[in-house]
């Protein structure tokens, strides 16, 4: 008769104990998820005034010494990106922390807390707003003036000339999955994606000459009202974004790439880029610039991103990894790599 009481005690017993486990493996899995999304920085928020408006943004040192450090400016590619991108430079800034450099990136204008809006911005503003950041970080006492380099990504591939061209003092840039000329970059990417879409003849002609309409729009400066009009469905796109498209279109490296030849240039190019065609970037950098002064880094399995492409293909992966193991977003070797790079060129 007792037996009927003591079972329900050693039940009690037995979820207690595996609440207590639980509770230990959650506890756990927090303090991992809290190791891997701490990084050896030591981050500071500040701010610039541009053309009378305000950027704010983040300088990440080294998490010891005094400095004065090295310093890798951040360049960012198309869309509303923050200082951080969403945390997903933390990782590349640490690369570089252990190589002796900060980094510094500002939230773009409209973003964040930083003033005025990037979808008024020409690439020729992107420039000139880059160039105030490195002069403003050469008035650093923790910054030494004499190694500072640029990293950008893919629209970057249109300002980081520009500016390596006007300040011959930078010691290096990175350009990640940059592109050439905006229309055939444009070309390209909307067939790459087409065919990776699985999309047939018909679909890709009917494509085509819509973008056929498209040029011939912005050829006669035709305000977005007499887009939608010829086009219908617009896609996505905005009056500010058909406003930003008008005024960046014509933008080719080239012209910039001959100005800035001579600046240690490290190209990286990933092998599932449905954005930019990597052969034609690789063709026109190597044609341009001194084999002295390039250095081409290629990842196969990575994607414009330089995320794995295993890991982009999977929402559920990429999620985990992000949450997880943020480092290992990144194709294999590619931090590796920019610390090599930036160590090397210093």
């Amino acid at each position: 008769m007792f037996s009927g009481f003591r079972t329900p005690r050693r039940r009690g017993r037995r979820w207690a104990v595996w609440a207590v486990v639980g509770a230990l493996v959650v506890g756990a899995g927090l303090a991992w998820v809290v190791r891997q999304n701490t990084y050896a920085l030591r981050e500071e928020r500040v701010s610039l005034r541009h053309g009378g408006k305000l950027l704010q943004g983040v300088l990440a040192r080294p998490d010891r010494g005094p400095g004065p450090f090295g310093l890798v400016v951040f360049v960012h590619g198309d869309g509303p990106v923050d200082a951080t991108h969403e945390t997903f430079y933390r990782p590349l800034w640490e690369s570089f922390a252990r190589a002796g450099y900060a980094s510094l990136s500002f939230d773009k204008p409209g973003v964040g807390d930083s003033e005025g809006d990037w979808l008024e911005q020409s690439m020729e503003d992107r420039a000139e707003e880059t160039l105030a950041a490195v002069g403003w970080a050469r008035g650093r006492p923790d910054v030494d003036g004499r190694r500072i380099g640029l990293w950008g990504a893919s629209q970057a591939g249109w300002v980081l000339p520009k500016v390596a061209a006007r300040d011959r003092r930078l010691q290096f840039v990175i350009a990640v999955s940059p592109a050439v000329n905006w229309l055939r970059q444009g070309r390209y990417n909307l067939l790459a994606e087409l065919e990776r879409d699985g999309a047939g003849d018909r679909e890709k002609e009917a494509a085509l000459r819509r973008r056929e309409v498209t040029l011939a729009l912005l050829r006669r400066g035709a305000s977005f009202a007499e887009y939608r009009a010829a086009v219908g469905d617009a896609e996505g796109m905005t009056a500010a974004r058909w406003a930003f498209v008008a005024r960046n279109h014509r933008s080719d490296a080239t012209a910039d790439l001959r100005a800035a030849r001579g600046t240690p240039l490290l190209l990286v190019l990933a092998g599932h880029d449905v954005n930019v065609d990597v052969a034609e970037t690789e063709a026109v950098y190597r044609a341009i610039l001194p084999a002295a002064s390039l250095t081409v880094a290629r990842y196969p399995d990575a994607t414009h991103s330089l995320v794995d492409h295993d890991v982009e293909s999977s929402d559920v992966r990429l999620t985990m990894t992000a949450v997880l193991a943020p480092r290992r977003l990144y194709t294999d070797g590619f931090l590796a790599a920019q610390e090599r790079f930036v160590r090397q060129a210093g």
